[in-house]
C-alpha cells in the first residue's frame, strides 16, 4: 500500500483527488484541509508528517487569487514560495516524494510555440513570481520531486471558468469574453489522474513537467463551447484584453508542451472538448 498525503482537500484539485479514491485501491490517502495542515507553519507540517509515514505528498495548496496577489504580495509569497519550501524540507526529512502543482503563469506569454519545461521563465506578476520561487525552493531542497505546471484549471468543484460561465448564462442575456489570450483548458480531474499514475507507477524521473489537455483556444472559444454543450441562450461577444483591464497582466499565449509527461506515462492526452463534456456531465449529475 502506498501512503499519499494530499494538501488543501477543500480546494478544486483536492476535491478531484477525493473523487478518485475508489479508482485507486492500492493507494491509502490522507487528506488535509488548509486549517489541518498549514503549509506556512513548519511545526504543524512536522507534526503531520511525524504522525504518519507518507510515501508521497501531493501539494494542492496555493494562493491562486491572481489579481489580489498584486497587493497581497507577502501572503502570496508565504503560501506559494515559503510554504512550498517548508513542504520540501519536510519531505526531505521524512523521505517522501513531493508532487507540487505549478502554473503556466511562470512564463510571459510571448512565445509562438508551446512552452517546453526547459524554456526561460519570466512571470508577469506576483502570482507567477511567487509560484516560480516555490519551484526553485523545491528543486534546490529536494531531489525526489515532481513539479507539474498546468493551465486554465476547471472542474465540477470550486470556483472556475466553467461554473462562472454557466452561472452568468442564467443571470444575463449577453456577456463579453476575451478572445486574444490563448491557452489550453485543463480538466482538474484529468490532472489528478496523471498525478496518481506517477504515484502508482512509482516513477523516479524527477523534475519539471507540463500538463494540460490538448488544443489551443481562447477564453472566448472556451465560453462558446460551454454555452453550446449546455444549450445556454446567451449572446457571447468577443472582446480584447484591453477591454477588460485587470490588476495582474495575463500571458497572451500559455500553451504548454506536454510531450515529456505523455512519454513518461505512455498515455493519450484527451482533447479539451472531450474533457469539457465529461466535466459538464459530472457537474450536472452532481447538482
Amino acid at each position: 500500500m502506498i501512503n499519499v498525503l494530499v494538501t488543501a482537500k477543500d480546494g478544486q484539485l483536492g476535491q478531484c483527488f477525493q473523487s478518485l479514491v475508489s479508482k485507486h485501491p492500492n493507494l491509502r490517502f490522507i487528506f488535509k484541509s488548509s486549517s489541518e495542515l498549514d503549509i506556512t507553519n513548519k511545526s504543524n507540517i512536522e507534526d503531520v508528517f511525524d504522525a504518519h509515514s507518507f510515501d508521497y505528498c501531493i501539494n494542492c495548496a496555493a494562493y491562486t487569487a491572481v489579481d489580489k496577489a498584486e497587493e497581497a504580495v507577502e501572503l502570496a509569497d508565504k503560501v506559494n514560495h515559503l510554504g512550498a519550501h517548508n513542504l520540501a524540507e519536510a519531505c526531505k526529512k521524512f523521505d517522501t516524494t513531493l508532487i507540487h502543482i505549478s502554473t503556466d503563469f511562470v512564463f510571459d506569454g510571448q512565445s509562438k510555440v508551446p512552452y517546453l519545461e526547459t524554456d526561460t521563465t519570466s512571470p508577469l506578476g506576483v502570482y507567477g513570481e511567487t509560484k516560480l520561487k516555490g519551484e526553485h525552493a523545491i528543486s534546490k531542497t529536494l531531489k525526489q520531486h515532481y513539479i507539474i505546471r498546468t493551465s486554465w484549471l476547471y472542474s465540477e468543484y470550486g470556483n472556475n471558468f466553467l461554473k462562472t460561465m454557466l452561472r452568468l448564462a442564467n443571470e444575463r442575456d449577453e456577456i463579453g469574453v476575451v478572445g486574444d489570450q490563448i491557452g489550453s483548458p485543463t480538466y482538474a480531474k484529468d490532472l489528478a489522474e496523471v498525478v496518481l499514475q506517477i504515484v502508482e507507477l512509482r516513477k523516479t524521473s524527477y523534475g519539471i513537467y507540463h500538463y494540460s489537455n490538448e488544443g489551443e483556444i481562447s477564453w472566448y472559444d472556451f465560453a462558446k463551447e460551454i454555452f453550446r454543450i449546455s444549450n445556454s441562450d446567451i449572446k457571447l461577444n468577443k472582446i480584447a484584453t484591453t477591454d477588460y483591464p485587470t490588476p495582474a497582466e495575463r500571458p497572451k499565449y500559455s500553451i504548454l508542451n506536454t510531450e515529456k509527461i505523455s512519454t513518461l506515462l505512455d498515455f493519450q492526452n484527451p482533447n479539451w472538448k472531450v474533457s469539457l463534456t465529461k466535466a459538464y456531465i459530472n457537474l450536472e449529475s452532481k447538482n
